[in-house]
């Protein structure tokens, strides 16, 4: 009776060991095919994805051909008609890459004797008063404004406009053609900005005519502007 008594607390251990070992696995296999199942609904999630996005693919290769369609047909067609030809014209003014011609001033700006040369800092305050005037196009030493027109002064005395050197040459003052309601822009310049120049030793000449002004050589890229779309 005592052989059996000292046998019976290892064969208790082992068969709670064999019981949590079965229980073990069979929680381990439950783990298994669970993971098999996530596996296979994610799997099937996968290929609805990429099912969807190659018919979106071909929806957008679809449409991508019918607008170079739509495009090279409108494009054909301003050639032809006169009212979108007329269209094409003025946006091309007003983004300055058609040149113009119309009645406005010509001014004639002489620094030579100037305690302080002309700067960059006036060239964009003349500017400014001229568009505040209703100038439709503007230029300096022929250089036409634009909305991507830059002022800048490189090294010590040398201006730029749209990346252009625009001083003036030994003689030869400045230069700048406005376009627009004659009486309104020599009114607005004579009086804010011609009269200032004049103080600090410049001379300044205002004449009416009929002027023409040059298109912008330079090209409009952009890099992180898009259309906008609603």
């Amino acid at each position: 009776m005592s052989w059996k008594k000292s046998l019976a607390l290892p064969v208790t251990l082992v068969a709670i060991a064999l019981g949590f070992m079965i229980s073990l696995q069979a929680q381990t296999q439950k783990n298994v095919s669970a993971a098999e199942q996530i596996s296979a609904e994610r799997l099937t999630q996968m290929k609805s994805v990429l099912s969807n996005s190659q018919a979106q693919n071909t929806k957008l290769q679809e449409d991508h051909r019918v607008l170079l369609e739509q495009l090279d047909a409108a494009r054909k067609k301003v050639g032809t008609d006169p009212d979108l030809l007329a269209q094409l014209v003025q946006l091309q003014m007003l983004e300055g890459t058609q040149a113009v011609q119309g009645p406005g001033i010509q001014i004639s700006i002489d620094d030579r004797k100037a305690n302080f040369p002309l700067g960059t800092e006036d060239l964009a305050t003349m500017i400014n008063t001229l568009k505040f005037a209703g100038a439709e196009a503007i230029s300096i030493n022929g250089q036409r404004i634009v909305a991507s027109t830059a002022i800048v002064l490189s090294g010590s005395s040398t201006i730029l406009v749209n990346q252009v050197p625009i001083n003036r040459a030994e003689g030869i003052p400045y230069e700048l053609n406005a376009i627009g309601n004659q009486e309104t822009l020599l009114d607005y310049f004579s009086k804010l900005e011609a009269s200032n120049l004049k103080l600090k030793g410049m001379t300044v000449s205002i004449t009416k005519k009929v002027l023409p002004i040059p298109s912008y050589k330079g090209a409009y890229v952009f890099k992180q502007a898009k259309p906008l779309i609603p």
